[in-house]
């Protein structure tokens, strides 16, 4: 590893100014290393958009130099994307720890999509590239198996610390602490690290306060049934409750595909014990209450979720009693929190008590570090340089302050977006170009297809709906053979404004009429003339602006157009 003269690239495609779709690459000459292939979900404003994904023009361009997929853990932001990216790019190999593997693996089988070269790798791991050495540092997280990430390269050491906490009374194995001073020793020219939490002050709390609290609850109401939403993929959350279960003499039903599989895997993995505490719907409800949990999907109101259901009363195999206990053992992730309090309110009417993070504040706790833990990190690989990670903007703002804090100097964080890329040169490191960054949209079987063309229609049909003029025409003649047809969606009520209707089917035949009169204009001429004029003129006399769909029918021919 002695040779200098090329620089190594670091470039990212997804993570920057948001939290989700991480994927980035490191690049030396020949070879590109690829680490995660997250997806984001789509927030609202997305309608009838499943999965956001990076934008993989980079790795189409460069799919000869890629030499592999590294993956840090196993969840969604990390991994959700990999089916989409093995249609797109090819990938040699995928490396990723066991969990992640496992889930990895049911994705593809889930798509119909066989890849053979899927391979686990530990914390004692290395992989020898042509330029590159790759090794791995074992974290703490809410996932089992996650781990950073060191790249050697001929200019210098790269770290991601993938998503990480530190936590000194974990549920799993502790942080490699000694590992990451190591390396600290031997020297870290950039350190990419996990900015989800960063504007939290102080310490996160340790998964270990999380495991009293439910004890807590399960010692009180040891009469009741309890019933507990979570994240299907805290696995570590999961296997306390089975302990919690287990001494407690209960057995578990679980309710949710996604809460299933990850306790399935786990289980096979050796991650979560007692796997005889499981049992089916029917057999949970011949027991006393106080004898069954029940553990469910639904912990952000998602509508269609197991406790979302339940809450509605329309739950095919379980229904509320008024001494049910709820837990909702998480947090809200932005823009849930309105989902989840009307859930919380359904399942109050029906008499049932309720804990949540607020009544208790120990019932949830991030797998993701705080500022103090992540000063640490600073303090443990004692980097050069700093590169915020996973996080909005303000988010990456304040981890590089942090840095500063921690003797980075200010010149030495860099704060990107997606898209942008490092130079890094004998340990020296310098801001390189962009490269061309949009989201790429999966709509049900469709990836990429939809855009913000269509985005932008479906977001005016959905507020002012949609306004149909069909016209009849003699395209011989070149006349209107009768007044147009309107009729609407979303918009108004035909039967209940006829006198708006008259006017719009008014200034519809005078733009017809006019452009007809025009010999050189085609019907898709009429068409432009048709969404050009009529919205202004219904914005003018309603306020709203439906999407205008012109449909021309030439009746001589036979023909719509």
């Amino acid at each position: 590893m002695n040779k200098k003269s090329e620089e190594t690239k670091i470039i990212v495609l997804g993570g920057l100014g948001e939290v989700g779709k991480n994927m980035y690459c490191v690049m030396h000459e020949d070879e590109i290393i690829v680490i995660d292939a997250g997806v984001s979900f789509a927030e609202g404003e997305l309608l009838g958009i499943d999965y956001v994904l990076p934008d993989y023009s980079f790795l189409q361009e460069n799919e000869d130099k890629i030499k592999a997929l590294l993956i840090t853990h196993g969840h969604e932001d990390h991994i959700g994307a990999i089916p989409f990216l093995l249609r797109s790019v090819k990938i040699p190999a995928i490396y990723a720890p066991n969990q992640a593997k496992e889930l990895i693996k049911l994705k593809l089988e889930d798509r119909n999509i066989r890849y053979d070269n899927l391979f686990v790798y530990d914390e004692n791991t290395k992989l020898k590239f042509k330029h590159m050495e790759v090794e791995f540092i074992r974290t703490t997280h809410s996932i089992p198996d996650s781990h950073g990430i060191a790249i050697t390269t001929p200019n210098g050491r790269i770290v991601t610390t993938g998503d990480f906490k530190f936590d000194l009374t974990p549920i799993g194995p502790m942080a490699d602490l000694y590992k990451m001073a190591k390396m600290g020793e031997e020297g870290v020219d950039l350190l990419i690290s996990d900015s989800t939490n960063a504007l939290n002050e102080g310490m996160s709390i340790s998964e270990s306060r999380v495991d009293d609290a439910i004890i807590d609850i399960f010692d009180k109401y040891k009469y009741n049934r309890i019933i507990i939403a979570t994240f299907a993929s805290n696995i570590y959350r999961l296997k306390h409750i089975f302990e919690s279960c287990y001494q407690h003499g209960r057995k578990i039903c679980v309710f949710g595909r996604s809460m299933e599989n990850n306790i399935d895997i786990s289980i096979k993995g050796g991650y979560i014990d007692h796997k005889e505490l499981l049992v089916t719907p029917e057999v949970a409800n011949t027991l006393k209450p106080g004898e069954v949990t029940i553990l469910c999907t639904g912990s952000q109101g998602e509508p269609l979720a197991a406790l979302s259901r339940i809450a509605d009363g329309t739950h095919k195999q379980i229904k509320l009693r008024p001494d049910d206990i709820v837990i909702f053992s998480s947090s809200a992730i932005p823009g849930n929190a309105l989902s989840i309090h009307k859930t919380i309110n359904k399942l109050y009417l029906k008499g049932v008590k309720v804990f949540t993070n607020m009544t208790m504040n120990n019932l949830h706790t991030s797998g993701h570090a705080n500022q103090e833990e992540l000063k640490l990190m600073i303090r443990l690989l004692k980097p050069k340089y700093l590169m915020p990670f996973h996080g909005d903007y303000r988010m990456l703002k304040q981890h590089a302050n942090l840095g500063i804090d921690c003797g980075i100097p200010k010149e030495n964080t860099f704060i990107l977006k997606n898209g942008d890329s490092l130079i890094l040169k004998n340990h020296k490191i310098t801001r390189g170009e962009s490269y061309p960054n949009s989201d790429i949209y999966v709509d049900g079987n469709r990836i990429g297809e939809v855009g913000s063309a269509v985005i932008r229609d479906r977001k005016i049909m959905a507020s002012d709906g949609i306004l149909v003029v069909i016209a009849n025409i003699d395209s011989k003649e070149r006349v209107l053979l009768t007044k147009p047809n309107i009729t609407t969606r979303g918009f108004i009520l035909v039967n209940e404004n006829e006198e708006l209707i008259k006017k719009i089917e008014k200034e519809a035949t005078k733009v017809i009429t006019e452009k007809l009169n025009d010999k050189k204009a085609s019907f898709t001429d009429i068409k432009n003339q048709l969404s050009l004029d009529l919205i202004p003129f219904i914005l003018n006399l309603t306020g709203r602006r439906p999407l205008i769909l012109p449909i021309i029918l030439d009746i001589k021919n036979r023909t719509q157009k």
